[in-house]
């Protein structure tokens, strides 16, 4: 069994991810904001001030074999795609840089970081998913910083012994759920009409639990190691498809109703669905394909 630490231990991948290692017998250690919420068997819990402060890790890196990287700082539903970039770099980027640094040094041997697919770009072209070789196109301050981060790592485990793994995840989806997969659930729950009709572009998506089990299987796969990998449930759905298994499984069938292209923005707007609308009207398909290893495009 390995020592692993895990960032983002609180957060809704994170608590799966140490519920899973916990029941497989490794030995946890877990930076935390705040204590926990009751007894932890088998993990050890520090206190630090986030990724943006100079957490010095030595002590907690102490024997560690594996980082699990998934805390950082993630947009806002009503955020503006290019607010608050120096905050988003000394969090994903600055911190996570520290962080990767500090365990080379003391001898991880796999560093497994959880980035995001938005770092190819906002939307997919017909036919053409995003792949490992895309070229990135990040069109928000949190997508810059994360492949800024991307970047950042392989350059310094060029240089060390310490193995990387990027692992990039669409919309993440699970009991607990929250942001836009909550709003829309909330929605369906009210029985709220919704403007889509029509409207066929597809998503990908990924459960948490095929997230939580990819992740697991990277900090120990040989093949992983110097990857980028793209995480999806391997089957895109359509926008209506999409909510009509959301409303079948709340009880609560959806309706919808058809508005032409530039009247649907401007209607969406007015009735607080702007960000809703905007996530789910462009397609976003991506290729879960892994081979060859990808290289990072050029500089932003």
């Amino acid at each position: 069994m390995s020592t692993i630490l895990l960032t983002g231990s609180s957060g809704f991948i994170g608590q799966a991810l140490v519920r899973r290692l916990m029941a497989e017998g490794h030995r946890l250690r877990l930076p935390l904001r705040s204590p926990p919420d009751g007894h932890l068997p088998g993990a050890e819990t520090f206190h630090f001030d986030g990724l943006e402060a100079p957490t010095n890790w030595t002590e907690p890196l102490h024997g560690v074999d594996i980082v699990i990287h998934c805390a950082g700082r993630v947009p806002a539903m009503d955020e503006s795609p290019m607010d608050m970039i120096d905050e988003y770099r000394r969090c994903n980027v600055d911190g996570t840089v520290r962080l990767a640094s500090n365990a080379a040094h003391a001898g991880a041997r796999r560093f497994v970081f959880v980035s995001a697919i938005a770092v190819c770009g906002e939307h997919s072209l017909p036919g053409q998913p995003f792949s490992v070789t895309s070229e990135p196109a990040p069109a928000s301050s949190y997508a810059i910083s994360k492949l800024e981060a991307e970047r950042a790592l392989f350059a310094l485990t060029a240089s060390s012994s310490m193995e990387i793994v990027i692992v990039r995840p669409p919309l993440v989806y699970g009991p607990g759920v929250k942001g836009v997969f909550l709003r829309l659930m909330e929605w369906l729950d009210r029985g709220k009409s919704l403007p889509l009709a029509g409207l066929d572009n597809r998503h990908a998506l990924v459960s948490r639990s095929n997230l939580v089990d990819l992740l697991v299987r990277c900090t120990h796969h040989p093949a992983a190691a110097g990857h980028i990998l793209h995480a999806s449930d391997g089957r895109d759905l359509g926008v209506t498809d999409l909510l009509e298994r959301l409303g079948n499984a709340l009880g609560k069938p959806p309706r919808f109703y058809r508005l032409p292209g530039w009247l649907l923005k401007s209607s969406a707007s007015l009735s607080g669905r702007g960000v809703l609308i905007d996530r789910l009207r462009p397609p976003l398909e991506i290729d879960i394909g892994h081979d060859p290893p990808a290289q990072l495009g050029s500089a932003l």
